[in-house]
C-alpha cells in the first residue's frame, strides 16, 4: 500500500489497470466531483457583488 493509501491492481504483465481507495477518500473525491458539477451547471448565472450580496442578506 503507498502512503496515501490506495493500492493497484494489476494485469497479466503488471499494468495498472484499477486502483483501490480508502472509502473516506473516494467519498471525499465523490464530494469534489459533485461540487464541480454543481459549479458546471451554474457557469453561466449571472454573478453578483460583494456589496450587493451583503444588501441582500443583512435585512
Amino acid at each position: 500500500m503507498s502512503a496515501t493509501g490506495e493500492q493497484y491492481v494489476v494485469d497479466e504483465h503488471g499494468n495498472r489497470v484499477a486502483v483501490i481507495l480508502p472509502l473516506q477518500e473516494y467519498e471525499r473525491l465523490q464530494e469534489d466531483l459533485h461540487d464541480l458539477a454543481v459549479v458546471a451547471e451554474r457557469r453561466e448565472e449571472p454573478t453578483v457583488g460583494f456589496s450587493e450580496f451583503r444588501k441582500r442578506y443583512e435585512q
